[in-house]
């Protein structure tokens, strides 16, 4: 073979190596659960969203970067095993106690070029920050809020912290959501009294909420029979208002008579008034200028005969005449 046919097959099988690799890295798919960027000699152009086939310049000028666009968790407080972590969980409250917290956080990638240029690791920046709001947060809360009814209120400042840090840091990360797992004593002996100042705390909130709600039922069976007395007095004043006018009808119905007929109807009320203030007496109407002594049977209802004794020489007489 000569020298100009070496050539020839050289040429040939450099440029079918090119060709074969202009082929091979003009195209790229993006899967639906995926997100691509083009970078052109090394700089990021826009991110590439929509699934399907798409064409690009061959390498070595344009390649592709796919990203995911689906939902990641850091566990926070975990080891990369799935055992926890003491080292990584341990911090300290707000007033000098020692807790073990931990912490899920849901995130997905927004920015791809963010993500991929302005942090150099943005998996462990994201790492730190929730490990700084985390702890920023435990160290501003009392260890009671923090074992008890404080978690809900420690999960919403944590995730706030960290969206904060987040959109500071600028690296292309969305913080989802931040689940607080869990916050517990270190020792077991602390954790057993804990538990039972937790119980007597507890017993004690009991009490409160029984005696408000026997306060309540004091108070709804007060207001109950106010309301029953009010009604009966407002029944009375009714009643007595009604008898006031019957009242004043009967006295002017009376006046009108004793204006007709002056004597007549005062000699009647007298009568009437006698037969309210005395009535089982027996009266006695006199009608002559009082001159004459009268003799009234008083009593005689009521009157019975009484039989005195019978004496000694009543009783001698007796004898002698029967003996006679």
């Amino acid at each position: 073979m000569s020298l100009k046919q070496i050539y020839s097959w050289t040429g040939m099988i450099i440029i079918g190596i090119i060709l074969i690799i202009v082929g091979i890295t003009s195209w790229y798919t993006v899967d639906e659960s995926e997100q691509a960027v083009i970078l052109t000699f090394g700089e990021a152009e826009d991110a590439i969203t929509e699934p399907g086939l798409h064409f690009k310049l061959p390498w070595p000028v344009q390649e592709v970067e796919k990203l995911s666009k689906e939902t990641f968790s850091l566990d926070f407080g975990y080891s990369e095993d799935g055992s926890k972590s003491k080292d990584t969980a341990r911090m300290i409250t707000g007033d000098d106690f020692i807790v073990e917290a931990d912490l899920v956080v849901q995130w997905k990638i927004i920015d791809p070029e963010k993500y991929l240029f302005n942090a150099e690791d943005p998996d462990q920046v994201l790492f730190n920050a929730t490990s700084a709001s985390l702890r920023g947060v435990i160290g501003t809360t009392v260890i009671d809020d923090a074992l008890t009814s404080g978690k809900a209120e420690i999960e919403n400042d944590v995730r706030e912290q960290l969206i904060n840090r987040m959109e500071t840091y600028d690296i292309g990360i969305s913080i989802s959501d931040v689940k607080l797992q869990e916050v517990d004593l270190p020792n077991e002996d602390v954790r057993k009294a804990f538990t039972k100042v937790t119980d007597a705390r507890e017993t004690k909130n009991t009490k409160i909420f029984e005696a408000n709600k026997y306060k309540n039922q004091q108070t709804e069976e007060a207001l109950g029979e106010k309301d029953a007395i009010i009604e009966r007095a407002e029944g009375d004043k009714v009643a007595r208002m009604e008898q006031a006018r019957g009242d004043i009808a009967g006295f002017n119905a009376l006046l009108a008579e004793y204006e007709n007929n002056e004597e007549v109807t005062r000699q009647r009320l007298v009568m009437e008034t006698l037969e309210k203030v005395l009535p089982s007496a027996n009266v006695y109407i006199m009608n002559d200028d009082g001159n004459t002594l009268k003799y009234l049977p008083l009593g005689q209802e009521n009157a019975r005969t009484v039989v005195p004794p019978a004496s000694e020489e009543t009783e001698d007489e007796e004898g002698e005449n029967n003996n006679e």
